[in-house]
């Protein structure tokens, strides 16, 4: 199984990006969620320049975040940066909505904005509506740019001294590139998610999804509504989760454990918190950390601040005082946990069901993390 590394946007990404790459690594990618991280499109192009070989990712965009056609021309930028190695993930939002106290989008939207940003990025033309009025839109300048010409500065500069630099300058190159693929990816917990990335040929992004029967559902919903009905060519599965190999005598369910896989286990308590149905759904030591995690945080799912009370540090490593929410149910439901054995046993069933890469999110000690990972299943 190919295995990849995602973590939130910044600056220094690049750094873990190289490293990612010298561990050999299929993948980098970065989360897309404004109120909480980075800009990705910014974070991604450092990494561009700083890699040579691994691909970069976004998990995943949404279009509730960006119009088609500004998402566009981010992703075919970065396009220019890295030719043929840039992995578009999309979803309907459900963190980067839920983050301004907001609904994720519907899987028509999904669909449609997909296919725009599918057909934007190879060059051709594609609907783009605001309201009532529509048009056809394309890119209409994928040509070389050059910037070129004197550059004189003969006075002072700042720190004292001369600064002369009186020869010409030169910057060329494409300003997007619609040439190179752009893979695309659809974020699915379903079969209406799945549906979509079938009908576009697109791949599937799970976020903590561990149980073999589920991505074997899925796709089989993407298979569904493919139009290469024999499946042949089926583009690739990914899953985003935690992962945390146990040293000998150390506890399944221990601090080290929990502080590896709990960023996972609390994002399904937060969503389980503002989600009545998911709640009630919940086994007894599941629901009383849900209350509990509403008490830490001094909200109600009523309250209009609840996003800001509850998301705080979504997907961050986890805080020692929350570690007491992450009841041994949620370790074996959102986590990887177990000894090299027992991990590559459960590896080798979620890629029998169609999982293609496993992707983690180092949160504790990347670099140590990343090595553990990559001498996993060398």
């Amino acid at each position: 199984m190919r295995t990849g590394i995602v973590t939130a946007a910044g600056p220094g990404a690049e750094r873990l990006a190289v490293r990612a790459e010298q561990l050999g690594f299929y993948s980098f990618w970065v989360y897309d969620t404004p109120m909480l991280h980075g800009d990705p499109f910014v974070t991604l192009a450092l990494c561009a320049k700083a890699t040579h070989r691994i691909r970069l990712g976004i998990g995943v965009t949404s279009p509730a975040l960006r119009s088609a056609p500004a998402a566009a021309a981010a992703i075919a930028s970065l396009n220019a940066l890295a030719p043929g190695r840039i992995v578009c993930g999309v979803g309907t939002g459900n963190t980067a909505r839920r983050t301004l106290g907001m609904r994720p989008t519907k899987t028509a939207e999904l669909e449609s904005f997909t296919a725009a940003l599918r057909d934007l990025t190879a060059g051709r033309e594609a609907d783009y509506r605001e309201g009532a009025r529509s048009s056809r839109v394309c890119f209409l300048h994928t040509g070389p740019y050059v910037h070129g010409g004197p550059y004189v500065d003969t006075g002072p500069y700042v720190h004292g001294g001369p600064y002369v630099d009186t020869g010409p300058y030169a910057d060329a190159g494409p300003y997007v590139d619609t040439e190179a693929p752009v893979e695309f990816v659809v974020a699915a917990f379903g079969p209406k998610a799945a549906g979509v990335a079938g009908r576009l040929g697109a791949g599937l992004i799970s976020f903590g999804l561990h149980d073999p029967a589920a991505w074997s559902a899925l796709d089989r919903a993407r298979r569904a509504e493919a139009r290469d009905a024999d499946g042949a060519g089926k583009p690739p599965s990914y899953l985003m989760t935690s992962l945390h190999v146990l040293a000998d005598g150390e506890a399944r369910y221990g601090d080290r454990a929990k502080d590896a896989t709990g960023h996972i286990a609390l994002s399904a308590l937060i969503l389980a918190a503002e989600t009545p149905a998911l709640r009630a759904a919940l086994p007894p030591d599941e629901a009383a950390a849900v209350d509990r995690l509403l008490r830490l945080g001094g909200t109600t799912p009523a309250d209009p601040r609840f996003h800001q009370a509850l998301y705080r540090n979504y997907l961050g490593r986890l805080a020692p005082e929350d570690r007491d929410l992450v009841v041994p149910s949620l370790v074996d439901r959102f986590g990887l946990v177990g000894t090299r054995g027992e991990l590559a046993a459960r590896i080798g069933h979620l890629e029998k069901s169609g999982v293609d890469e496993l992707i983690i999110q180092p949160v504790v000690d990347p670099d140590a993390e990343m090595a553990e990972f990559a001498g996993l299943l060398a």
